[in-house]
């Protein structure tokens, strides 16, 4: 974010497609040709601009970022820009390559140990260093797809209100986004693979996701020293790659200070099946987000108490279960403006829908498919079956493949 723009001017979007074969699905390492081709260039490249969408490289060679070029000022219109850019990326692919992008939180079957490489180019120093730390050819480091919604703040005061509220919401995101239900061709039982991983995948240096739900902390001074401090002492204590030190980057909780651009990062929404329904999440995060700053059912300073314990209870059991988590605490109810001593997560989200969501209209029907319908994982398992095997899982995800493209929800 070029500018520091103030509460709920922009919206940041980025999300995450992986490269896969256009017959097999398997994965295909080929981004770095791919934007050296979308350029022109001669030199290899890590950025290319598709006018208001941007492509870039991530820590490996099969998966391509799409995102929008600087804070978009609404969401409305966002999902064609996206879906245009998406055609124009399946054509390279497919004309160069025999390929298409892949959606959903993970690819089904990769393994990870096997078929992983990492980005060999500019950014290499730093992605070699990670892995000289966490060893990067594991699921949680080689095969995510997520999406992430930067939220601006104009001053610290801001910062605080949207910190507050963004930690109360964080535990909901995998109910309404979960779309990682398959690891290695098997149903897990685990609606959110994609967080499970992530929740340990640096458990080395463990203060790089901590708890995943950020500590209460709504002071920038305090933040950075409690924060950002303590994940870069604990690299420097053992001997962490010096291109890993001072970084905010390397914080990696579900929620993030960006200081650089002035937004919360919010990093636990699995990418979905097109870019509609990306931004039907992100939408309905962001609203939810924005109830709660504007102190819509209870007050900045009540929403600062809430225990990171308890958050990371409820984050734990909508990981796993998704909309059918139970939500048994009546004051977290309260506080969302629900009065009632239990619900369900699923229960919890339509019911905010309809008291927050405000997105455009291209986005209500992405969302209520979610809401109806169930998530993208718990619709994805009706259509593989009790006992996948591989031709179900490749004539579910090459659907799945053909939604991205098209602009379109999957039901099953």
């Amino acid at each position: 974010m070029s500018k520091t723009l103030s509460l709920f001017e922009g919206y940041g979007i980025e999300i995450e497609s992986t490269v896969v074969d256009a017959e097999t699905l398997e994965v295909r390492p080929v981004v770095d040709e791919l934007l050296r081709a979308a350029s022109g260039a001669e030199e290899w490249i890590e950025d290319f601009d598709d006018g208001p969408i941007g492509w870039s490289n991530e820590l490996v060679s099969h998966v391509i970022e799409l995102k929008t070029n600087g804070p978009a000022g609404t969401y409305d219109g966002l999902a064609e820009r996206f879906r245009a850019s998406t055609g124009r990326l399946n054509s390279l692919l497919a004309e160069g390559w025999g390929a298409r992008l892949m959606p959903s939180g993970m690819h089904p079957w990769m393994d990870p140990r096997k078929e992983t490489r990492l980005w060999p180019h500019d950014s290499s120093p730093v992605y070699q260093a990670y892995h000289r730390l966490f060893d990067c050819h594991r699921h949680g480091w080689a095969n995510v797809q997520s999406v992430h919604l930067n939220l601006p703040f104009g001053d610290e005061n801001e910062f605080a209100r949207l910190m507050a509220a963004v930690r109360l919401v964080l535990p909901l995101i995998p109910a309404l986004a979960a779309s990682s239900p398959v690891v290695e061709g098997r149903r897990t039982g685990v609606l959110d693979n994609r967080l499970a991983f992530y929740r340990t995948n640096s458990a080395r240096v463990r203060s790089m996701t901590a708890d995943v739900i950020p500590e209460a902390t709504f002071g920038i001074a305090e933040y950075r020293e409690r924060v950002l401090g303590a994940v870069d002492r604990e690299l420097g204590t053992i001997g962490a790659d010096e291109v890993l030190r001072g970084q905010e980057w390397t914080n990696a909780r579900g929620a993030i200070a960006r200081f650089d651009r002035s937004a919360i990062e919010v990093r636990l929404i699995d990418a979905q099946e097109c870019a509609a329904a990306d931004l039907a999440v992100a939408a309905a995060v962001s609203a939810l987000v924005r109830a709660l700053v504007e102190e819509r059912w209870c007050s900045f300073e009540s929403q600062c108490e809430w225990p990171t314990e308890t958050l990371v209870k409820l984050l734990s059991a909508t990981i796993e279960q998704g909309p059918a988590a139970t939500i048994g605490d009546p004051d977290y109810l309260k506080s969302l403006g629900v009065d009632a001593a239990e619900t369900s997560s699923g229960r919890l989200w339509s019911a905010l829908a309809d008291a927050t969501f405000d997105g455009p209209g291209e986005l209500a029907a992405p969302l209520e498919v979610i809401l109806s319908g169930g998530t993208l994982a718990q619709r994805i398992l009706a259509a593989v079956g009790d006992e996948p095997d591989r031709a179900s899982l490749r004539r579910v995800y090459t659907t799945l493949c053909d939604c991205l493209a098209a602009g379109t929800s999957f039901q099953p």
